[in-house]
């Protein structure tokens, strides 16, 4: 070996050694964690979360409801208001439409739920024909496109629910569960318009910017939508959980475990 060659070899294993070091606590968890850690998190999580729902939306609308307070598993309010049975299950179609054909969230389930796979150079558990999302009911996630539709109207609607959180009798209301509201649109809005079927809405369907109208405008819009799909996968659990935790602490709220702390402006 000659001398330069050695430099090389030395100059190569320093290099791997600062990437080493650079490699976050995170990564290298998962690097070195099971494969089967991963979808039973997913189970665990997203399966709770979902039989949560169902539990909630079927609970009692009363509630749901603590003033200046309205869950967002119980919002529109004015339809959870005329319909009978169970109003909050009617109320989380659009949400469950649209997060069971996220792109994001068909991979988990199909990983974590089906195993298909659970993992890389894991055998699968399925041994028939694969037909893709060509037949009944993978196919209905070709319907997310329309669902996106669907959940963008829900912005605005529990803007208004957040909003409305800020008055209690005609006087400022400031509390607790008026933060953990706005916070919960903030990032209900991030999931939805990190979408990728969005990202396509806006920009992802023009081959030629500087041939269309407003092209460069679009452009710029399709770069942020960009940046905020990168994070798509955060936003999707980040919004899960700051949904139950809104439904939740208004629910502890309504039992009266504690008293909502609070500043009214009068």
């Amino acid at each position: 070996m000659t001398v330069s060659s050695e430099v090389a070899g030395s100059a190569k294993v320093a290099g791997g050694g600062e990437a080493a070091a650079h490699v976050g606590v995170l990564a290298r968890m998962r690097r070195d964690a099971p494969w089967w850690l991963l979808p039973v998190t997913v189970v665990v999580v997203l399966g709770g979360f979902i039989v949560y729902s169902l539990w909630a939306s079927t609970a009692g609308n009363g509630e749901a409801r603590t003033a200046p307070y309205l869950s967002p598993l119980y919002s529109p309010g004015w339809l959870a208001n005329h319909i009978r049975g169970f109003p909050g299950l009617i109320c989380i179609l659009v949400p469950i439409a649209f997060r069971s054909t996220c792109y994001y969230y068909r991979k988990a389930y199909h990983r974590s739920f089906f195993w298909d796979p659970p993992a890389c150079a894991v055998p699968e558990l399925r041994h028939g024909t694969y037909r893709g999302e060509t037949a009944f009911p993978l196919i209905l996630n070709n319907l997310h496109r329309f669902a996106l539709y669907g959940a963008i109207v829900y912005i605005p609607i529990l803007g208004f629910d957040a909003v409305n959180a800020f008055s209690l009798g005609g006087h400022l209301y400031l509390g607790l569960g008026t933060g953990i509201m706005a916070v919960n649109v903030v990032l209900l809005a991030g999931y939805t318009f990190s979408c990728h079927s969005f990202r396509h809405l806006v920009g992802g369907n023009i081959d030629c910017y500087s041939c269309v109208r407003f092209g460069r405008q679009r452009y710029s819009a399709w770069r942020s939508v960009t940046r905020l799909n990168l994070f798509h996968p955060t936003w999707a659990w980040v919004s899960l959980f700051s949904v139950w935790a809104v439904d939740a602490y208004i629910r502890m709220l309504h039992a009266g475990w504690f008293t909502d702390p609070h500043l009214l402006v009068r």
